[in-house]
């Protein structure tokens, strides 16, 4: 499958708040996995701020939107407490965010896809490491990762117990 991975411009924020809701619908009708929820997260504003900030790319194929994620160096604050494989400021480490794959392109190498342009921008910018959590409960996430080279490094509450999200875990791929 071609895939095209770029920076998300405005024009393309209807296309990923679509994706979201799409992805929200799916994960509501069977095992949602990552314990997203429609209206909730992630949502218009996700994409607007991504773009914004220019962190956010999306994966196409055939000009149809398949996959996205926000890529900078902000780690949420429990990332602090956690034994990483170096200390850093954050100035060297990448931040996946928002991983996300339309319900239509899952298992067709997207999310692999979106993992690699990921470490290879961060070759490109001499980036150590390229770190992320995911909740604990998202199984298949976590053998995506562990596949591509991801090690655990811990688990985190993220503080959003109140949605039912209690446990992340943290996740370190170096580079």
């Amino acid at each position: 499958m071609n895939i095209e991975i770029a920076l998300a411009t405005e024009t393309e924020i209807d296309e990923l708040e679509d994706l979201y809701n799409d992805l929200n619908d799916f994960l509501a009708k069977g095992t949602n996995y990552p314990g997203w929820k429609k209206g909730i997260y992630p949502v218009r504003e996700t994409a607007t701020e991504g773009v914004k900030q220019g962190n956010l790319y999306v994966a196409k194929h055939g000009g149809l939107l398949a996959g996205t994620v926000i890529l900078n160096h902000k780690p949420d604050p429990a990332y602090q407490n956690a034994h990483w494989a170096f200390e850093s400021d954050y100035s060297d480490v990448l931040v996946i965010h928002t991983f996300a794959v339309h319900p239509d392109f899952q298992r067709y190498g997207v999310g692999r896809a979106l993992l690699d342009f990921s470490f290879e921008l961060g070759k490109k910018t001499q980036t150590k490491a390229v770190r992320l959590d995911v909740y604990e409960g998202n199984a298949p996430a976590i053998r995506l990762y562990e596949r591509c080279g991801f090690h655990y490094v811990d688990t985190v509450d993220l503080g959003l117990g109140s949605i039912g999200l209690k446990w992340f875990k943290l996740f370190e791929k170096l580079l």
